[in-house]
């Protein structure tokens, strides 16, 4: 029997994911905000990941349960139109999609296997170096891009620290008719709903992320567009340079913000 932390895992693919491993007798963390939306047998770890605070909280309970977790998927996202600060003065798309998986990423004990469900490899993907929080340049579509750059870097960093001992999985799990969670303009609602119907089923586009849980690649970081091996173009003075920018936002990683 395996265990698992599933962030996002109250809906769309998290869930869905969490499901199939309770369903195969796992014991299965979900991480999510609402606990009504908790699936029967996982244990349920209520935190807005957003917050860095609420992070190394739940740091501190999956290492205090879990002396070894198999795997650490991380699902949560949020797409916002308009840009939102957090109470701790940090643009929320940089910190759920990209500061939450870089906690949990370096702050777990020794995950077997980390798969972070983000954009891996978008070709508009850049990191705003003189902007990180996006006060002069925002817009929910370069918020995103930046986040999946900079869990491409995450990936780099991580793997030249730790990839002996954790596999960093990136992935791209295509077009899903999933819940896709947000706070949208017309525009973009309305490409979330032609998402939505021309989409794979959920259940269908787990199946890539199954995949690299159950049978992990042998490398230190691979980068998936589904079930196809991509290229990354890695940049280790890049990734150096985003891990060092993170802990000055931050903190060390195991401290208070």
């Amino acid at each position: 029997m395996r265990t698992l932390v599933i962030t996002g895992g109250t809906d769309g693919m998290g869930r869905a994911l969490a499901r199939t491993y309770l369903e195969r007798g796992d014991t299965v963390a979900v991480v999510g905000r609402d606990a009504a939306k908790a699936l029967p047998g996982a244990v349920f770890i209520q935190a807005d990941l957003s917050l860095v605070r609420e992070n190394r909280r739940v740091i501190e309970e999956v290492n205090a349960r879990f002396p070894v977790v198999d795997a650490l998927v991380l699902c949560a996202r949020f797409f916002r139109t308009h840009r939102f600060v957090t109470e701790e003065g940090l643009e929320g798309t940089f910190a759920l999609d990209y500061l939450s998986r870089f906690l949990l990423s370096y702050g777990l004990t020794a995950p077997r296997t980390i798969v972070n469900v983000s954009g891996p490899g978008q070709p508009d993907g850049r990191i705003h170096w003189d902007d990180l929080m996006l006060e002069r340049s925002y817009d929910g579509m370069t918020a995103q891009f930046q986040a999946g750059k900079a869990n491409d870097l995450l990936g780099v960093a991580f793997a030249a620290r730790h990839g002996a001992r954790t596999g960093y999985v990136l992935i791209h799990p295509g077009g899903v008719s999933t819940s896709v969670a947000g706070e949208y303009d017309a525009a973009t609602a309305t490409h979330v709903a032609a998402l939505k119907r021309y989409g794979v089923p959920v259940e269908e586009g787990i199946k890539p992320i199954v995949a690299r849980i159950d049978d992990p690649p042998a490398a230190s970081l691979t980068a998936y567009l589904r079930d196809r091996p991509i290229r990354l173009s890695p940049d280790p003075r890049a990734a150096e340079r985003l891990y060092e920018r993170t802990l000055e936002l931050i903190g060390p990683i195991g401290g208070p913000i």
